[in-house]
This record gives C-alpha cells, sequence and structure tokens, in this order.
C-alpha cells in the first residue's frame, strides 16, 4: 500500500509540473528499489540544496530555464552526478548504488567552469572535512600532508606553508571560497590565515593550467572552500572540540546555519591553543606554542535568477617563534624581563603563555560571490577586500615595541561571462585583477613600502564529443610594482632627506610584467571506469616584494636575506599525463608529470672575500643569501592505488607514491639541485569500514597507515645552503565512528588518531627549524619535528 501512495504521489507531481520551470526526481535503492530519503541533492550552480522526503522525492521550483548540474549523495550510496536542462520533461529516476568503492563522481570549482572532474584534463584532488577529520593537524596545511604530492614547509606547529609538485611560496595561488588570499605568501614563516574549522571541502589544482585567477598560481591553486548552506527548510548547529597530547592543543568550534525561502545564513565562532610540542631528542621545544581566535558570518540570497552571497571572516593568532638557543648542556634557554639568560624550568616549557620572539596576526575579510543568470548566459561576480596586520615582537626587554609591522590592504575580483552553450561548447570570458599596498609601521624594515596592480582577461572554452571532452584556455596578464625609497638615519629611523650618516635602506623603483598563460587538453573516456587526460600548460610569475627588495633578518629564517631588483619573471611550461580506474574494487592514479621553468628564482649564500659566510649583522647569527635565477626542470608525478577486494569491500588496501626531481640542469654539482624539494615518499594504508555497526553506531572505521619518506640527498650543498635529510619511516592509526539514534541521522561523530606511534625522532627536510643552531651535548644540528601524538575530535551535529 506504501508503494502504491508513493507512486500516486509521483503522478500527481509531474501533472502538476508539465507547464512549469521545475525540477523533480526520485530516488531509489539500485538493489532493493526502496525509496531513498534524506538523501542531499545540491543544484550546483545556485549553490543551493534541498533532501528527499519519505517517498525519495525532491523538488527545485521556478527555475530559469538552462543547462544545471546536480550532486547528488546520500548515506552508505555512491555520490551521483547529473546534468540537467530546464524545462524537464517528467520526473528524473535515480537509482542509487551502494557505496562499495570510491567510484564517487566530484565536481570541481577550481578551474574556468563546474565540471566534472573525469572531464577536466587537469590534474585535481578533492576532498571534503570529513577527511580532513580522519588524520589530526595542528594547522590547515597541515591536514593535507597525506595528499600525494602535497608536503609542506613548516617552522613549528603552528605555521605551516603548502608546496605543490616541489614548488610553493608564490607560485602557488590560495584561494578561500573562489577568492585569492593574501597574506604573507612570500616568508617562510608565515601561513595561511585560514581556520582550518570553517573549511567544508578543498579543492587542489596541480600545475599551471587553471586560468582564472591570475598569474602566480605555476605550481597550482589550492582552493578552500566553507561548508553548504542546509537544505531549504532546515536549520544546522555544529558543536566541534578538539585535544591533542604532544602539545596540549585544545580546539573548539561552534557554527549555526540555516535556509529559509530565499535566505541562507551562518555564524560560526573557534578557538585554538596549544603550549609547546615534544620530541624524544628535544624533549619540550621552547617557545613554540600559538593561540588562535577566528570568526566568519555569512549571509546569501538565492533565487531563481542566480545567488547573492556576502560573508565576512577575521583570523586572528599570536605564534611564538622558536630559536633553539641552548646552554652547553642541552637546556633550552631565555632571556628575562631583566636581561639575563635563563635555562627554561618545567614551569615554562608546560606554558601556555606565548613567549619572545612572536608573531601577532589579524587577517580580516569581506567577500561577495554572486551568480546571476541572463536571457543569454550567465555572469560570475566575486569581489573581495582584505585587510592583515603583521606584527612581530622580539624584545622582551620592551614588550610593547613592534619591530616588524606589515599593514596589507588588498582588493581583488573576478568577474566572467559564462556564453550559452552554442553546438556543445560551453565557453567563458573574464577578467581578474588586484590592487594591493603594503605599510611598513614597525620599527625594523624588512620589505619596502609598496603598491601591486594586477590586470589580466582570460577565454575558456569546452566541449564534449562521446568520449572525448576538450578543454582549452588562454590568459593575459599585466603586474605593475612601485617601490617607496626609504632613508633612515643613525638611530635608524625614516627620515623624508638623505642626511650626514644617513643609510638607504631601499631604493625606489618601479617594475612592469607581461605575459601569457594557457592551457590545452583532453580527458577521454576509454570506458565507462578509465579515464586518460593530457594537457599542455604554461603560466608565468613576476617576482615578489621580498625577491627584488628584501634586505634584513626576519625571525625564524636562520638568515639575512638580499633583494635583487635585476630579477625577471619566472616561466613554466608543464606537461601533465593522468590514467585513472574507477571499479567497484580498485581505484587508480597514475599522473606523470614534466615542468620546466625557465629563470627560476631562488636564495644562494652570500660568501666574504676570504670564501666564509657573511654576516651583515655581527649581532645576529644568520649567514646573508640573496635571490639569483637559473632555468629549472621538475620531473616526477603520482601513483594512487585503492583495493578494496570482493567479497571484503569493507576492507581498503591503499598504497601512495610520490616523487619530484628538481634541478638546475646547466648548473655544477653543488647548485645542481633545487632547495626545499620533498623527498620520495611512500604509504601505505589499511582500513577496515563497516556501514552499520549496531543500531546506534554507523560509519565506524579502523586505519592503519606507515609512511616511508626516502633520503633526500639531491641537494642545494653549495655554501652549506641546505644538508641532506636522512630516510624514516613513520606510522600512524586512526578510529571512528557515528553515533545515532536508532533509525536517526547521526549526531555525533568521534575521530581518534595516533600520529608518529613509534615516536621516532626525525627532521622532515622542509622543516626550517632544521637548522636552528647545534645541541652542543649531543652534537645534533636544529630542532626536531613533533613526537607521538593523540588526538581526539568530536563533532556534535543537531
Amino acid at each position: 500500500m506504501k508503494k502504491l501512495y508513493s507512486w500516486l504521489a509521483v503522478l500527481c507531481a509531474c501533472h502538476s509540473l508539465m507547464a512549469q520551470n521545475n525540477i523533480t526526481g526520485h530516488f531509489i535503492d539500485q538493489e532493493t528499489n526502496l525509496d531513498i530519503s534524506e538523501a542531499s541533492v545540491l543544484l550546483l550552480e545556485l549553490k543551493t540544496q534541498t533532501t528527499t522526503n519519505k517517498e525519495g522525492l525532491f523538488e527545485f521550483k521556478n527555475l530559469k530555464p538552462g543547462s544545471y548540474l546536480l550532486e547528488i549523495s546520500a548515506s552508505n550510496y555512491t555520490k551521483q552526478v547529473r546534468s540537467i536542462s530546464v524545462p524537464q520533461k517528467g520526473m528524473i529516476h535515480f537509482a542509487l548504488a551502494p557505496d562499495i568503492a570510491e567510484m564517487n563522481e566530484v565536481i570541481v570549482t577550481a578551474v574556468s567552469k563546474i565540471t566534472q572532474l573525469k572531464l577536466s584534463p587537469l590534474i585535481i584532488t578533492a576532498i571534503d572535512a570529513n577527511e580532513l577529520n580522519t588524520s589530526s593537524s595542528t594547522n590547515l596545511i597541515d591536514g593535507l600532508k597525506n595528499i600525494p604530492g602535497i608536503n609542506q614547509i613548516t617552522t613549528g606547529a603552528a605555521i605551516s606553508k603548502p608546496i605543490i609538485r616541489g614548488l610553493g611560496y608564490n607560485r602557488i595561488i590560495t584561494l578561500y571560497n573562489g577568492i585569492r588570499q593574501e597574506g604573507g605568501q612570500w616568508g617562510d614563516e608565515h601561513g595561511i590565515e585560514i581556520d582550518a574549522y570553517s573549511i567544508g571541502r578543498i579543492e587542489i589544482v596541480k600545475g599551471p593550467g587553471s586560468l582564472m585567477y591570475g598569474s602566480d598560481g605555476i605550481a597550482g591553486v589550492l582552493n578552500f572552500l566553507p561548508p553548504s548552506a542546509p537544505a531549504l527548510g532546515k536549520m544546522e548547529t555544529r558543536i566541534l572540540s578538539e585535544y591533542q597530547s604532544n602539545n596540549g592543543l585544545f580546539g573548539s568550534s561552534f557554527s549555526m546555519a540555516g535556509h529559509k525561502k530565499s535566505i541562507q545564513w551562518a555564524g560560526q565562532f573557534s578557538h585554538k591553543q596549544a603550549s609547546n610540542y615534544k620530541n624524544k631528542y628535544d624533549g619540550k621545544v621552547l617557545n613554540s606554542g600559538f593561540n588562535e581566535l577566528n570568526g566568519n558570518v555569512f549571509f546569501g540570497l538565492s533565487k531563481n535568477w542566480g545567488y547573492s552571497h556576502l560573508r565576512l571572516s577575521t583570523f586572528n593568532t599570536q605564534i611564538s617563534m622558536p630559536e633553539g638557543e641552548r646552554d652547553s648542556l642541552g637546556q633550552f634557554i631565555f632571556t628575562q624581563q631583566n636581561g639575563q639568560e635563563t635555562v627554561a624550568n618545567s614551569n615554562d616549557l608546560n606554558s601556555y603563555k606565548i613567549g619572545f620572539p612572536y608573531q601577532a596576526i589579524n587577517h580580516n575579510r569581506i567577500q561577495s560571490n554572486s551568480f546571476i543568470i541572463l536571457k543569454k548566459g550567465s555572469i560570475n561576480a566575486d569581489i573581495g577586500y582584505q585587510n592583515s596586520h603583521r606584527k612581530e615582537y622580539g624584545d622582551i626587554q620592551n614588550p610593547n615595541d613592534i619591530e616588524l609591522y606589515f599593514l596589507l590592504n588588498t582588493l581583488n575580483y573576478n568577474t566572467r561571462y559564462n556564453l550559452p552553450i552554442y553546438k556543445g561548447w560551453e565557453s567563458s570570458i573574464g577578467i581578474s585583477g588586484m590592487y594591493q599596498t603594503n605599510k611598513n609601521l614597525g620599527e625594523e624594515f624588512l620589505i619596502p613600502e609598496h603598491t601591486i596592480s594586477d590586470f589580466g582577461t582570460f577565454l575558456f572554452a569546452q566541449k564534449t564529443f562521446k568520449q572525448l571532452t576538450f578543454a582549452s584556455g588562454f590568459r593575459i596578464d599585466r603586474r605593475q610594482i612601485n617601490s617607496q625609497n626609504l632613508e633612515l638615519d643613525s638611530n635608524e629611523s625614516p627620515i623624508s632627506q638623505p642626511q650626514m650618516g644617513s643609510e638607504t635602506k631601499f631604493e625606489a623603483f618601479t617594475k612592469n610584467y607581461q605575459n601569457m598563460s594557457a592551457s590545452l587538453g583532453v580527458s577521454y573516456q576509454l570506458s565507462r571506469k578509465n579515464t586518460l587526460k593530457f594537457n599542455l600548460s604554461q603560466g608565468f610569475r613576476a617576482p615578489n616584494l621580498a625577491e627584488l627588495a628584501s634586505n634584513g633578518r626576519h625571525e625564524g629564517s636562520f638568515r639575512f636575506e638580499y633583494g635583487n631588483t635585476q630579477l625577471k619573471p619566472e616561466v613554466s611550461r608543464q606537461i601533465d599525463l593522468a590514467f585513472m580506474r574507477r571499479s567497484k574494487h580498485i581505484s587508480l592514479d597514475i599522473s606523470p608529470f614534466a615542468n620546466f621553468v625557465s629563470q627560476y628564482i631562488y636564495s644562494q649564500k652570500l660568501l666574504n672575500a676570504s670564501g666564509l659566510d657573511s654576516f651583515p649583522d655581527p649581532n645576529e647569527n644568520a649567514p646573508a643569501f640573496q635571490f639569483t635565477q637559473a632555468n629549472a626542470t621538475l620531473l616526477g608525478g603520482e601513483i594512487y592505488l585503492d583495493i578494496h577486494p570482493h567479497p571484503y569491500d569493507w576492507l581498503h588496501i591503499a598504497q601512495s607514491f610520490s616523487m619530484v626531481n628538481a634541478s638546475l640542469p646547466l648548473k655544477a654539482d653543488s647548485v645542481k639541485f633545487l632547495p626545499f624539494i620533498p623527498p620520495p615518499r611512500y604509504r601505505l594504508e589499511i582500513k577496515a569500514e563497516i556501514k552499520k555497526l549496531s543500531p546506534y553506531l554507523s560509519h565506524t572505521y579502523i586505519q592503519l597507515a606507515a609512511d616511508y619518506f626516502f633520503k633526500q640527498n639531491r641537494i642545494l650543498s653549495a655554501y652549506n645552503t641546505e644538508t641532506e635529510t636522512p630516510a624514516y619511516f613513520l606510522t600512524s592509526a586512526s578510529i571512528g565512528t557515528s553515533v545515532q539514534q536508532k533509525g536517526q541521522k547521526s549526531f555525533m561523530d568521534i575521530f581518534i588518531n595516533i600520529q608518529n606511534m613509534g615516536d621516532v625522532a626525525f627532521q622532515s627536510h622542509l622543516n626550517r627549524l632544521k637548522y636552528a643552531p647545534q645541541n652542543t651535548l649531543t652534537g645534533r644540528n636544529g630542532l626536531f619535528n613533533m613526537g607521538r601524538n593523540v588526538s581526539v575530535k568530536i563533532v556534535i551535529k543537531l
């Protein structure tokens, strides 16, 4: 009888929609033919979603004619993506298969149009917040450490900079919901100022093929996306709590979101605090804690003409900067306010107090994202303003003195017109740009005050010919940099005109850079399970201000750096090839690449007349480096294989291998290799997951993982710029489950994770603290990475 009522409802719905621009659909289980309730249906272009009712039905009303993408997901079922047209004739029927394997179709937005991953020729990885929760991390970039081809340069537990296939810094465009994140990308000791608890999804584009966001992205794009708004008529509350044992990290987040009629809204508050981290060799590492406080609000209007979203956020953190100074007994020492050097005691090492030196960062953002459906085509318009205050305090005897203070204001805009589909061609044309100013308000000056003006225009086109998808595009960018003069008197205070005994810290200059970026590729569906991709791309990056004009030592870098105003732009030409297989019991990705970078910019040590290290400041143990450039070649790739054998569909055995060989082919052996290139890495994961353990526990899993990092001896050895890093082996484990009332949706997720189970003392090759002062008692150089760390995270969903 229930089935009869269901089909009567379907017939009535179809009849009532014959003359309307509505989308209606019906979900059933592919194996049992039973209705699927509480399935989520996301209308991607309008960023609005709904859920199916008890009869498995859903509906979107009063849509404008056109093409749309639906992303369909339901607990225990494989995700689907369906392209539909409005007006739609009749009901759309969806038969969902049990989620045995990772065959899920993935949508990506960090390219010139919303598209399915398998159709894009670019090499893209996408993960969601649930995957981030299964592995503990101390910051947002640390959460990406298990993705093949992704690495991080670290300065302690709070600061991580992303590396994509061996390239980082300003070679990666970091986005927050489609707007460029502008803070301190140029600095080794500058992190990504984005709240890790505010992320719902991350898209990673490898290589320079994404054309929408301007120059600089020759390594790729990281697009951090907030969670989707709740389904129409729903309100959600989320409470997160986290604890990590190694550094006593406490994290918490509270958020509420709702969707009523055409109005969407959300608000979030989060806090994270950590003491000093520890490892087997160093014990507690003095002055490595941090304190973070963040918030954001969101308002959205979703109509049949499109949507308009407004988001405001603030990111605030204080980060201690470990220096690694010790006495002859290997004990950490620090300077007290009275000027005396003191050995750190247990209270100092276990304290949550922020010590000297430290950073204080306040990053505020307001951004608008809009999508408007026109009679012919549509428009995307994104605009954002960011205000970043970066302060550094280094003198405990004068605790209120701000040594470095960068005030960075940035205006970004991206606008594109999506042309109507013509004979299967989907095309977009657009402009994007940035205007940025930097002021120095501190007592010291590392880079000059400056303005940067960017403007670019791009064209993109894509068409699918049965199994073959062709995508191509190009853009032209122009950047102008105006750097201001700075004259200092004998007391190192700014003056307007040169005088007796004064020093020119920075000379004024203007630079103009212009070049073209382009991408040409195909994605070929060999079969329903197999996809082959090929892509050629070119990108360029203008030198940043630090590379052009830096003059000083920055805390945490352990070096004194000079800029070079003669630097030319980097130009990257990359070849990508990929093979993807998605079947019920095998997921396979093979993605080799070759990247040829003209005029690659790097820093090399400066020697004095005696051929020894040069120390510009005799009071600082910081050797001098200067930026230079040469042609570079990067070769490598990633292999990922996940086997879930039948009939043990609950078991996953995943293996991955990634490597990059980065060299300066025309240089001598001692300067042949690029600095800070990650070593080859092999990872093995064994995961057992039971979809329904009991009426009260679902999606229960246990996972064991092992990582082997090979020896890195392909280093920039000249002038002792880098040292070799021995191989090391790390193990980890995690367990998690979802808790629910009988017959209801889950209301709580629990994640327990152990990183570095063997408490191995190791130094990552990309750990900048590796070059901290030597421990004279043991003879070991620098500081080691974090030891064993047990984390517990609980997410309550109401």
